[in-house]
């Protein structure tokens, strides 16, 4: 989870919503992840979905069977759909994600009676120190908003 908090690190400071995702293989890194929908114009840039994209080209296989994905913040409903259509044996967050996390608090998306296929799941690997980068990132931009709306209000 370090590491993935090293990427999240990533998405922080290029102005991305801190969430980052590394994908392990037998104790190894195969796949790496930060969001970057904005940066990269691309709304499915979402941490898990590019660092299980690297992954497989690592792997040469779309199926990552015996891998394990760490991510920071509790996946959405499209990242859940990715992590079951991956194959990952299981998937390992930190902090919640009350307002969209589709594992736990809004969806039980792996647990789905229909999927063909079963995810294990962890959630609250250094839930604090996950949790933490995620208020902190938006602490900073609710007042860089306030800042610039009291500096329109003096021009």
């Amino acid at each position: 989870m370090r590491e993935a908090l090293k990427e999240a690190e990533k998405a922080r400071d290029k102005g991305e919503v801190p969430v980052g995702a590394v994908v392990i293989r037998e104790g190894k890194i195969i796949g790496r992840g930060f969001n970057q929908p904005i940066s990269g114009c691309n709304p499915v840039a979402h941490a898990e979905v590019l660092a299980l994209q690297e992954a497989a080209a690592h792997a040469d296989n779309y199926r990552l069977v015996d891998c394990e994905l760490y991510v920071t913040l509790e996946p959405c409903t499209m990242c859940a759909g990715a992590i079951i259509h991956s194959r990952v044996k299981r998937v390992v967050f930190g902090a919640l994600e009350p307002k969209a996390g589709a594992l736990i608090s809004q969806a039980r998306t792996l647990e789905l009676p229909f999927m063909n296929y079963r995810v294990e799941m962890t959630a609250g690997v250094l839930e604090d120190e996950c949790s933490e980068m995620i208020s902190a990132f938006f602490k900073a931009r609710r007042e860089a908003k306030k800042a610039e709306k009291q500096r329109l209000k003096l021009c």
